[in-house]
C-alpha cells in the first residue's frame, strides 16, 4: 500500500473493512491503523483516527486476545456470540468512515453495505465454527482459525493493491458464505439457539448440535 487511495481503492477498502470486520474486527482496525501510521497509505479522513497511538495500542491488545481466544473450542463460540453485537455495527461504521468524505448519501450506502458484508461473513464464520467444534480434537479448530487470520490479511492487502481482483475474490467469498450457510443450516440453528440461551442467562451454548434439550426434563 503506497500513497493516496483513488476511488476504486476506496471502494475496495470500504468493502474489505465491512467484510473483514465480521471475522477479525480488531485485526482489521489494527492493521489499517498501522498502515496509516507507518505511512504506507494515506488513509481517508474518517479512518485517520485508527492510526492514533492510543487506538493502535487498544486495537493491538484486543487483536492479541482474540488471536488466542479464537483458537480455543467453546471459548471461540462464546466470543463470536458476544461479538455479534460488535462486529456488524463496527463493519458498517468503518465502511462509512472510508467513504464519508463523499457526502451523507454515500456514507449511508457504505454503512448499509458494510454492515451487510459484516453480517454475512460473521454468520458464515459462526456457522462454520459450530460445525468444526463438533470434532473432539482441537487441531481442526486451530487450523480453521489460522486460515481465517491469513485470509483476512490477504483480502485487506488485495483491496489496497488490486481492487478489481479483490472485487472478484469478494464475490466468490460471498457465494461460498451463502453456500456454507445453506449446507450448515443445522449448525446455524444451534448457534442461534445458543445465542438465545446466552442472552437469557441459561448457560453457555453447547458445541454439539446433536444434543437436544428436553424442555420437559425434571430436575433431579
Amino acid at each position: 500500500m503506497d500513497g493516496l487511495l483513488d476511488t476504486p481503492h476506496l471502494l475496495a477498502l470500504a468493502a474489505a473493512l465491512g467484510w473483514a470486520s465480521g471475522i477479525r474486527l480488531y485485526a482489521v482496525v489494527f492493521l489499517v491503523g498501522a498502515a496509516g501510521f507507518m505511512g504506507w497509505v494515506d488513509l481517508p479522513q474518517g479512518l485517520k483516527v485508527l492510526q492514533h497511538p492510543g487506538v493502535l495500542a487498544a486495537s493491538g491488545s484486543m487483536c492479541f486476545v482474540e488471536f488466542f481466544a479464537d483458537k480455543i473450542p467453546l471459548l471461540d463460540t462464546v466470543w463470536d456470540l458476544v461479538h455479534t453485537f460488535i462486529r456488524i455495527p463496527a463493519g458498517a461504521a468503518l465502511a462509512a468512515a472510508a467513504l464519508g468524505a463523499d457526502g451523507p448519501a454515500m456514507t449511508t450506502i457504505a454503512a448499509l453495505l458494510g454492515g451487510s458484508l459484516a453480517a454475512t461473513s460473521h454468520a458464515a464464520k459462526m456457522t462454520t465454527r459450530a460445525a468444526v467444534n463438533t470434532s473432539p480434537e482441537p487441531f481442526s479448530n486451530i487450523g480453521v482459525s489460522l486460515l481465517e487470520d491469513g485470509f483476512v490479511v490477504f483480502m485487506l492487502w488485495l483491496s489496497a493493491t488490486h481492487p478489481l481482483l479483490f472485487a472478484l475474490a469478494l464475490v466468490l467469498t460471498l457465494v461460498l458464505a451463502v453456500v456454507l450457510l445453506v449446507v450448515l443450516v443445522k449448525f446455524l440453528r444451534t448457534v442461534l439457539r445458543g445465542l438465545g440461551r446466552f442472552l437469557s442467562g441459561r448457560g453457555l451454548p453447547s458445541g454439539n448440535p446433536n444434543v437436544q434439550e428436553n424442555p420437559h426434563r425434571q430436575p433431579r
